[in-house]
């Protein structure tokens, strides 16, 4: 029986220790997201070829010109949507690889996720079908849409860029619920909506990179 994975877990648990402290050292303080990243193995959901370097703080590429996001922006974004809060029902647009919805389902109780790129979505699903996660649903679809059929949401987490963010996304977001993704076009900055008894309560955070949100399906 071969030992290549047994040492490759070995190797990528020394390694995402490193992380997780490099992240710490970088601001990251929500003990919750870096549990959810101890216990989320990154090296699963990249290609075997770049599995070595699944914990270095660096986006991947995951096929269909879309990434695997920088470990620090991932955490950057859940630290986010969770503080001071919990996330309740959660929504992920962009599921991608799944590694940020097998994150999310450390941390809610529901996630449904969505992707617009077929490919991608039977990646994430075969990439989660180990995790056995019973709470996380996930569908091929628009995510500039939503899933209006089960909204409102608590949270919603978008992996992708937009200009603005998307009214139906704001539709969708309960009462007390918030909104974390990247906005802007050429200069994009993480942008938190929080939907208030008063009405919306927008704050601008740090510059990001993502590639584009897209609608439509793929």
């Amino acid at each position: 029986m071969s030992t290549a994975p047994a040492r490759l877990d070995a190797i990528s648990a020394r390694a995402l220790e490193r992380l997780l402290e490099k992240l710490r050292h970088e601001g990251i303080r929500d003990e919750r997201v870096l549990e959810a990243m101890r216990r989320v193995p990154r090296h699963h959901f990249v290609e075997e070829g770049l599995q070595l370097r699944a914990y270095d703080d660096i986006a991947l590429p995951i096929g269909f010109q879309q990434t695997i996001s920088q470990p620090y922006v991932v955490a950057r974004m859940l630290e986010l949507l969770l503080a001071g809060r919990e996330a309740g029902r959660t929504l992920e647009v962009g599921v991608g690889c799944g590694y940020q919805t097998a994150l999310l389902a450390q941390l809610a109780p529901e996630v449904y996720g969505i992707e617009r790129i077929r490919a991608l979505f039977e990646l994430a699903r075969k990439n989660l079908r180990p995790f056995r996660l019973a709470h996380v649903r996930l569908k091929h679809g628009d995510g500039m849409l939503g899933l209006p059929e089960v909204a409102p949401f608590d949270s919603i987490i978008v992996a992708a860029a937009a200009p603005v963010v998307p009214a139906a996304l704001i539709e969708q977001l309960a009462e007390g619920g918030r909104l974390v993704m990247p906005v802007g076009d050429a200069a994009q900055t993480l942008r938190v909506v929080d939907r208030t008894s008063a009405g919306l309560v927008i704050v601008e955070h740090d510059p990001v990179r993502f590639v584009p949100l897209l609608g439509g399906v793929g």
